[in-house]
């Protein structure tokens, strides 16, 4: 679906049914370079077992217009403008690594308007290698290279692939080569606010990290998750960084047995 925000022509993916702002409501946040396609099989499963399902394309990514926002503290305050004008007064947010970081300080700001958080292959700060974040400006499609070598795992580099009919490398690779991914890149190697803000998150929240993530290595998810005041769920799986689509069946299993938990 196709709304305006900020009178800038914003595209929402909703899981293939149409949303109902009574229904208890999921928001799925994409990462760096991505959009809505990263969570194909998560946004399906929830719009079809009794949820609203919002999974927006950030400004200038995809389906989306407007300019890149260049922090994470503008893609939160950009994300609760899009939740307002969808009349959606609580949600639960699931945000992977660039969109953990969103939903992280979006669940800060407004915590009464947040039931429930989900963190993935996320941590307090994301620290952005300086030749990627460079190459990521002068030669996007090398960048791209190095984020999806970085980003999956070894059984993903032989063309292993667990959504039938894909290779998940050679759409990712589509997608971001479009996408404005210095601007993400930059946004996080610039947010400092992580851990501060997760102190002030009343909702439970749950994270669902990767043991072999180059890009946000394991042992900071895991203190961010000692940062939560709340953090009753952490799972680490045996993959790469880019889990909701390296691994789907898992995430949503995960996403399942948490949110489901809190109705």
């Amino acid at each position: 679906m196709y709304l305006s925000v900020n009178g800038e022509k914003t595209y929402v993916a909703t899981g293939g049914k149409v949303f109902d702002k009574s229904l208890p409501t999921v928001v799925f946040l994409h990462g760096s370079g991505l959009d809505h396609r990263s969570w194909a099989l998560q946004t399906r499963w929830f719009a079809f077992h009794g949820y609203s399902v919002v999974a927006p394309d950030f400004p200038a990514h995809s389906l989306s217009e407007g300019e890149a926002l260049d922090s994470i503290e503008a893609m939160a305050e950009w994300l609760w403008q899009l939740l307002d004008e969808m009349g959606v007064e609580k949600c639960s947010l699931v945000g992977h690594s660039q969109g953990g970081l969103v939903a992280l300080e979006a669940a800060a700001t407004q915590p009464d308007k947040v039931k429930s958080l989900s963190l993935i292959g996320c941590a307090a700060v994301i620290a952005v290698n300086d030749h990627l974040l460079t190459t990521s400006q002068s030669d996007q499609p090398s960048a791209v290279d190095a984020m999806l070598m970085w980003g999956f795992g070894e059984a993903y580099q032989f063309g292993r692939s667990n959504i039938p009919g894909q290779a998940p490398i050679g759409v990712g690779w589509q997608i971001m080569c479009d996408n404005p991914l210095h601007a993400d890149l930059s946004a996080c190697q610039k947010y400092t606010n992580g851990e501060q803000a997760s102190t002030k998150i009343t909702a439970p929240a749950q994270l669902i990290l990767a043991k072999k993530d180059k890009m946000t290595p394991l042992k900071f998810g895991l203190e961010l998750g000692k940062s939560l005041p709340n953090c009753v769920s952490t799972t680490v799986l045996e993959v790469g960084h880019m889990i909701p689509m390296e691994a789907p069946e898992k995430c949503l299993t995960e996403l399942q047995n948490f949110i489901t938990s809190l109705d």
